[in-house]
């Protein structure tokens, strides 16, 4: 069955993602979201999104200079979208701290056939309502550190997760004034993304928004349905949950 929607913004339900690289940090997270995560195996997960219609943008993970916490390797999620690829695309992940290995890993990412890079600034649930929130920094999530990179390399798209919240109207203009920055709102009930935010969407920025749903966290399932509810217009629906990232990632229409 053809895709109906693209989530951009999926995390592995596996051991190696939660009960490795965010170790310490889930139980947080789940009191964040207010929503308890599952486990489920790539296999399992391949056939949730298959019987949904929706294709998942796989993201690996490395923040290990930072955090301690070992990555998912960018292999990893080659590997699950080479065997699932009616399902599967995936963005590769480099820890900017690790200097010329990190300018070489972003070009390995390009060979293993993944569609992007994913960097983790800051702002989430992970630490959120902790001592010193588990030592991460919200400064380095501000989307306005964004602008000098999408000014200087007009031909990168620059996806920017979560809206950019708390600086949302920041990203905002940073859309309105750049074509090649795209606003993600995963993250968040759909129901409760800012009025703003909403206004923007449904009107002269349709066509840079794209949706994820930051599964495991938050269930695709529940983001559609409420997605639906909000009164979109259906052509704004269909660009947000599919066109948008479908021409961001080179896939045809469904």
């Amino acid at each position: 069955m053809p895709a109906r929607a693209i989530d951009c913004h999926v995390h592995l339900p596996t051991p190696d993602w939660l009960d490795g690289s965010m170790a310490g940090y889930v139980e947080a997270a789940e009191a964040y979201f207010r929503s308890p995560v599952q486990r489920a195996t790539l296999a399992g997960l391949a056939g949730k999104y298959r019987e949904l219609g929706v294709r998942a943008v796989l993201l690996a993970w490395d923040a290990e200079t930072a955090t301690g916490r070992p990555r998912v390797p960018n292999e990893t999620v080659a590997a699950a979208c080479a065997e699932y690829p009616d399902v599967f695309t995936g963005f590769g992940s480099v820890d900017p701290h690790k200097g010329e290995a990190a300018v070489a890993e972003v070009a390995a990412i390009a060979d293993l056939g993944l569609r992007g890079v994913k960097f983790h600034p800051g702002t989430s649930g992970i630490g959120a309502r902790q001592p010193g929130g588990q030592g991460i920094r919200l400064d380095y999530a501000r989307p306005i550190r964004l602008d000098a990179v999408a000014a200087a390399y007009p031909g990168l798209t620059v996806i920017a997760a979560h809206f950019g919240w708390p600086w949302h109207l920041e990203l905002i203009a940073m859309a309105l004034h750049k074509t090649n920055i795209y606003i993600d709102i995963s993250g968040w009930s759909p129901r409760r993304i800012p009025p703003e935010v909403i206004h923007e969407l449904r009107g002269r920025l349709a066509s840079q928004f794209v949706w994820g749903s930051d599964y495991p966290f938050i269930s695709p399932e529940r983001c559609l349905s409420e997605l639906g509810a909000l009164g979109l217009p259906g052509d704004v629906l269909q660009k947000v949950l599919y066109a948008n990232a479908a021409q961001i990632l080179g896939l045809s229409e469904p």
